[in-house]
């Protein structure tokens, strides 16, 4: 597979991360030291696990971070980081949904989305209905905010094709891979997204998740279900696009790599 790695410019670059750190507690560590060597300028995080008391707000506020959290505890969780501010965040979808999977905010020019998608569990299972209905309100509030700059990101749960999964056979009758799932996904970008990997890198698998068994990273048995979606004007102005595969290694790494997107910027 091949190794995508950030290349050199020297245009003014805004950088756009999302990363899904399967519990910020455990991996705080591992964030401050990848805020502090890349210095991205705006980052969405996923399973937070935390609630909002506990969200580290003061500690991202000193490594020059404005940081915004919607949690519910040892479940869930979604972030949003922007080292230039944010305005008007907006948690959930303004319904009764009882989990903390959506945060938008005004960003510079981009109403900004930190997604975690329902994983469904099994095709039988009443969460995996919850999951297709939670992609459509996320559709509907695309559709609403159509003609905005939008910039969405996040842990899909769903491999949007079979070049996004290393063995397809592996995961037949499963989650992440069923039919409506991928057609949810699809019926999203074409509410007027682009998908910016599979766009700039048609032919790469671009996997973003790992299992921690069997080897699965060593071996390259990954997902691609992390992604970063724009609106098609916002897409014109992309430099490059990759995954941080650094950000799966080490110790104690999430199970998912951070998904890197700069994008060239007014001088």
């Amino acid at each position: 597979m091949t190794e995508l790695a950030p290349t050199e410019t020297t245009s003014p670059l805004t950088t756009v991360v999302t990363w899904n750190v399967n519990s910020l507690g455990a991996r705080f560590e591992r964030v401050v030291e990848y805020l502090t060597t890349r210095q991205p300028d705006v980052v969405l995080i996923q399973e937070t696990k935390q609630s909002e008391e506990k969200f580290l707000t003061r500690e991202f506020a000193e490594l020059g971070y404005e940081s915004a959290h919607y949690g519910q505890g040892q479940w869930n969780g979604v972030a949003i980081l922007s080292r230039d501010g944010m305005s008007d965040v907006q948690r959930g979808f303004g319904d009764d949904d009882p989990e903390a999977r959506v945060i938008s905010a005004r960003v510079g020019e981009w109403r900004v989305y930190s997604c975690y998608v329902p994983n469904g569990r099994a095709l039988d299972n009443p969460h995996y209905a919850y999951k297709l209905a939670w992609l459509e309100k996320l559709r509907e509030e695309v559709v609403r905010r159509r003609g905005e700059r939008l910039l969405l990101g996040g842990d899909f749960n769903v491999a949007r094709s079979d070049l996004d999964c290393w063995d397809p056979g592996q995961w037949e009758g499963s989650t992440h891979v069923s039919g409506p799932e991928r057609a949810a996904l699809e019926g999203l970008l074409g509410a007027g997204l682009v998908d910016l990997a599979r766009e700039r890198h048609p032919d790469d698998p671009l996997y973003t998740w790992w299992d921690y068994r069997q080897g699965s990273f060593r071996r390259g048995w990954g997902l691609r279900i992390d992604y970063l979606f724009v609106d098609s004007a916002s897409a014109t102005s992309l430099s490059e696009i990759f995954v941080d595969r650094e950000t799966r290694k080490g110790e104690r790494p999430s199970d998912h790599a951070a998904l890197v997107a700069r994008f060239f910027t007014a001088s």
